[in-house]
């Protein structure tokens, strides 16, 4: 770890603390400690079992928001790591553990940025944030929604966010998310008749009944999608149904499946349509819905603007603007009116056995930010 940047070594540090979600290890401790020397207001933000904190330097001026979180997925075997999972270490100059991608990597970037921003502009314009989590791998319940909520309460303004998630695909900062599609669950169930399977005049199958509307539902056109969505999407994900007895006909069909969808269309109206066509083929049925979160959108503007100029300047590529992959708490923050941005290494590794994320991409993505910090506060 000798002549390591500072970024490394926080990332190191960080990357260490075995905060398997919701735990934070530690992690969000360190960070605090540091954004307090430089001047940072904290307000830690607990709720129930997990640790959020939201920190700010700054009273006037539009606010910039770096938000993460600390929380990682579990290891897997450790036994298939090159190095253990939670004693990180740079092999060939990439750095090997979980979170180095997703996204402890970021939060170190983030807050050396931060640190050497105001080494050289301490009386900077606006204000500088952090919303930073424990809950965002688990069931983000008590996370960066509830830190949502409570400054929503109190008029708390965020005008600009950068989330710190593993945007890049081939190289740094070749990819930027300015959105995230919507995302919205539902747990159905398909009512029959259990029976004997030689007396089918007996029993009704659910199987057989659910099956042209799962069918129509899968081969549905639900949009055209726009000029930053694909179409919505629609997956059957999971079908449970029999007794494991050959000559049973079951009595009721379990089945989960998702939607992705565009700006074109919301909640309300997709709901609707699936429930027309259950209507539609006379089923039986009882569905639940787990609503994750609408879709969100950052035009071309200010934030955008200075992201894509500091990533020319740093690693002289032009990042390509891009709505794909899943969601993240970015659709939290973008509630409050805040325009919201991705950004941060590279994602091929995330949630793997032996995550692991270019070395010196972490220092460049430190520049990143910083260079965004100057193009925002220095005029």
């Amino acid at each position: 770890m000798n002549n390591l940047s500072p970024t490394l070594e926080l990332a190191l540090d960080l990357i260490s603390r075995p905060s398997v979600t919701p735990e934070d290890a530690g992690c969000q401790d360190l960070m605090i400690a540091r954004l307090e020397k430089i001047g940072f207001n904290i307000e830690p933000m607990p709720f129930g079992d997990v640790k959020n904190f939201y920190a700010k330097r700054g009273t006037t001026g539009p606010n910039l928001c770096f938000a993460g979180h600390t929380d990682v997925v579990p290891t897997g075997p450790e036994s298939a790591w090159k190095v253990p999972p939670f004693e990180p270490k740079i092999l060939d100059g990439m750095l090997y553990g979980r979170g180095a991608a997703d996204m402890k990597g970021s939060l170190a970037a983030m807050v050396t940025a931060v640190e050497n921003f105001i080494a050289e502009h301490p009386d900077h314009q606006g204000q500088i944030s952090f919303l930073i989590t424990s809950d965002e791998e688990g069931p983000f319940v008590d996370g960066t929604t509830r830190v949502v909520d409570a400054l929503m309460a109190r008029n708390e303004k965020v005008d600009w966010c950068i989330v710190g998630e593993p945007s890049s695909t081939n190289v740094l900062g070749d990819i930027i998310k300015n959105g995230r599609r919507g995302s919205f669950s539902g747990d159905l169930t398909i009512y029959g008749k259990q029976g004997h399977v030689a007396y089918p005049h007996l029993a009704k199958n659910p199987i057989h009944l659910a099956a042209p509307a799962l069918d129509e539902m899968a081969n549905a056109h639900w949009d055209n999608g726009n000029d930053f969505f694909p179409p919505t999407s629609f997956q059957i994900s999971n079908i449970q149904s029999g007794t494991g007895a050959t000559n049973v006909v079951p009595g009721e069909l379990k089945a989960q499946f998702n939607f992705r969808f565009s700006s074109e269309l919301d909640f309300d109206a997709l709901k609707a349509r699936v429930i027309e066509i259950l209507e539609k083929h006379q089923l039986e049925y009882d569905i639940q819905w787990t609503y994750n979160g609408l879709p969100f959108l950052t035009r071309p503007g200010e934030l955008v603007d200075a992201i894509v100029s500091s990533v020319q300047e740093t690693v002289n590529i032009t990042p390509e603007l891009s709505t794909s992959g899943g969601t993240s708490d970015g659709r939290f923050i973008a509630k409050m009116g805040t325009q919201v941005v991705e950004l941060g290494p590279i994602n091929a590794t995330i949630h793997q056995i032996n995550e692991c994320v270019d070395a010196e991409s972490l220092n460049q993505l430190s520049s990143i930010y910083q260079g965004i910090l100057n193009k925002l506060f220095v005029k």
